[in-house]
């Protein structure tokens, strides 16, 4: 660690705007959430002076890093690579846990197939060979990872077994992620200014020179020798997301914070960048039809309805709509909380018998949850609300009479269980809907993130319009245009926060060093 570092004083948090004027940052970062804390600890790690400017007040920070539920998606080769990083596991907890491995090759293949073979080859290279090292590196700076069973394993024979890849989850989601963040940016001094938000990039000759901004409602300029724009993508923001989304979405509820607007997508490209990546594309879940608008920081994730695999879906016409079996949820959560959008009333229910119950995470039994339940499917269409009845009970009919009653349930592979004959078969899992309590759950669409973004290099450098790069101006995180196009692998977002965020910290201090 550099002399500089050891030199410099506590930073405290800064609460009026004559200690940011005076601040005299090397490195702004923009944000703070996952993305923007990795850069800055990693930039602060290599010597620099580093303020985070966060838009929210300090209750609402954090960004939509709150609102995950901590799946981290990396490369392993085995049970040796999950202890590098979780070494606390006991050896009962070993033998009875099958963690399987997830190569590199696997993670490509699943970047590749889901993204329809668009993901950028450059970045995803980068995000999945640096993936193993990220998630040792967030570990060594205090955030708890843990297996994740029950949500990624399920207890067959007295033996879990893994089988999405996702072996660890962060311990205590999005807010003991931030929780461990927030105490390392703490002892590394790194200054914070809440109330902050950011809208215009200061340049000079094309190079970004410092920022414009507001604190409480106040406007001033601060100069820097580096920005890190880290704030997320425009999910928040209505009238974009009608715009480059299409019709209908401007109507949609938003999954996490009401402060991820587009501002640092609009200023990089004011100044020049590159836009890229999906920008009619975003990660969109099955979110409960009377969550508020915005992510509620009391709930967190636990509107979010994942395991449809298990169940079937039906719009209000009474009709399924898609496989509800054709993967593993975190294969194809993320592009079916859109398809719910496409259908009338921009709602569907999510239908499971008893069968399926054990099967079911957390979020469908929190107090909160739009829910109907009965001892009999005739007495269940009848509280669905808005849904056609008398279709609903031949569309279960039609589904229990097409499943295949030869072939063996696995919730722990894709078991081959499938309807046969059927307008839209069940590919996997295909039990019969038959025993009693019935329950079913009414959902809409949460946007989490925007896949539109702008370019960035391996080194996380923004490029501009022609193919150059914009000196002194980094991106990581939702920002990050060209990695996901139509769908989403669980976990990867998190992960890509982490590895782009560690990279621009370190770039922007090379950066420094190179044009002192």
């Amino acid at each position: 660690m550099s002399n500089l570092y050891r030199s410099l004083s506590k930073m405290p948090q800064l609460r009026d705007l004559s200690e940011i004027l005076s601040y005299n940052p090397d490195i702004v970062v923009v944000g703070a959430g996952n993305a923007a804390l990795c850069a800055a600890i990693s930039a602060r790690e290599k010597g620099a002076k580093v303020l985070i400017c966060e838009a929210a007040p300090e209750t609402e920070k954090g960004g939509n890093s709150h609102f995950t539920g901590g799946a981290f998606r990396f490369a392993y080769s085995g049970v040796d690579d999950i202890l590098d990083i979780y070494p606390d596991i006991s050896s009962k907890e070993l033998q009875n846990i099958d963690f399987g491995s997830y190569s590199v090759e696997q993670y490509f293949d699943d970047m590749y197939e889901l993204t329809q073979y668009r993901t950028d080859a450059d970045l995803c290279e980068t995000l999945i060979r640096n993936s193993h090292a990220s998630a040792k590196w967030v570990a060594e700076r205090g955030v708890k990872l843990q297996p994740g069973l029950g949500r990624q394993a399920y207890k067959i024979d007295g033996k879990f077994k893994f089988w999405g890849g996702l072996a660890l989850h962060i311990w205590g989601g999005g807010p003991e992620l931030l929780k461990a963040l927030y105490a390392t940016a703490e002892k590394l001094d790194i200054a914070i200014a809440y109330e902050t938000p950011v809208n215009q990039l200061l340049m000079q000759d094309q190079r970004v020179t410092g920022i414009s901004a507001l604190h409480k409602q106040q406007s001033f300029d601060l100069n820097c020798k580096a920005v890190i724009l880290a704030c997320g993508s425009f999910e928040s923001n209505p009238e974009m997301r009608a715009r480059y989304l299409g019709p209908g979405w401007d109507l949609a509820k938003v999954r996490g914070t009401k402060y991820n607007m587009g501002a640092g997508l609009n200023m990089a490209i004011a100044a020049g960048a590159m836009p890229y990546g999906n920008w009619s594309g975003c990660h969109s879940v099955a979110w409960d039809v009377n969550a508020p608008a915005y992510g509620d920081l009391t709930i967190g994730d636990q509107f979010q309805k994942h395991n449809y695999p298990y169940g079937v879906i039906v719009n209000l016409d009474g009709d399924r709509y898609v496989d509800e079996g054709l993967n593993f949820h975190s294969h194809t959560y993320a592009k079916y909380g859109g398809e719910i959008l496409k259908q009338p009333g921009m709602q569907a229910w999510q239908i499971f018998d008893a069968k399926s119950t054990p099967l079911l995470r957390s979020e469908y039994f929190i107090r909160r949850t739009t829910k109907a339940e009965a001892n009999s499917l005739e007495e269940l269409a009848e509280k669905l609300d808005g849904v056609n009845p008398r279709k609903f009970l031949q569309t279960i009919k039609a589904f229990n009479d097409a499943c295949d009653a030869s072939t063996t349930f696995n919730p722990n592979v894709l078991d081959g269980k499938a309807t046969q004959g059927l307008t839209i078969n069940k590919t996997n899992w295909a039990c019969p809907i038959d025993t009693p309590p019935f329950h079913a759950y009414h959902v809409t669409t949460g946007v989490t993130f925007t896949f539109g973004g702008v370019k960035v290099t391996t080194k996380a450098q923004v490029e501009n319009i022609f193919g150059g790069s914009i000196p002194g101006l980094f991106a990581a995180g939702e920002m990050v245009g060209g990695l996901f196009y139509h769908n989403y692998a669980s976990g990867t977002g998190l992960m890509s926060g982490a590895t782009f965020g560690r990279i621009a910290g370190t770039s922007a201090v090379e950066f420094m060093g190179a044009n002192q």
